[in-house]
């Protein structure tokens, strides 16, 4: 039987990673975007960027951080 640690620790792990999903989808989102017009290209050049590299981070967290 889990304790209460261990299911907020779960949890959470899982709202990072529902984030991540909701980050995937919103730069694919702006990708699409891109495709279709090259001011929004300019546009969200360093929004894709950034969303980017916060996905790494999210992805490292989550491979080394142990459930429980």
């Amino acid at each position: 039987m889990s304790t209460p640690t261990e299911k907020n620790h779960n949890k959470h792990l899982d709202l990072l990673h529902d984030y991540k999903i909701h980050l995937v989808k919103y730069v694919e989102q702006l990708e699409k975007m891109d495709k279709q017009s090259e001011f929004l290209k300019q546009w969200n050049e360093t929004t894709i960027k950034d969303r980017k590299k916060e996905i790494q981070v999210i992805d490292k967290i989550l491979k080394n951080v142990i459930r429980f």
